[in-house]
């Protein structure tokens, strides 16, 4: 039985570790659009429409 290394494998560590560190950055640019996706979405929620601001600023606290 032959058993060969990693190093005679034809793959090296350091070409694993670029490619774990493309798919690292590749997550975090994903990471990063679905972030700015998430905030222009929460601008585009609409303001109170109300013409007297203090509409809703005290909170009946009693039952």
């Amino acid at each position: 039985m032959d058993l060969q290394g990693a190093s005679t494998s034809g793959t090296s560590g350091a070409s694993l570790e670029l490619a774990s560190l493309k798919l690292a950055k590749d997550q975090q640019k994903q990471e990063g659009q679905a972030t700015l996706q998430l905030q222009e979405t929460a601008a585009d929620v609409p303001k109170s429409s109300s013409s007297n601001p203090a509409l809703g600023a005290n909170i009946d606290t009693y039952a």
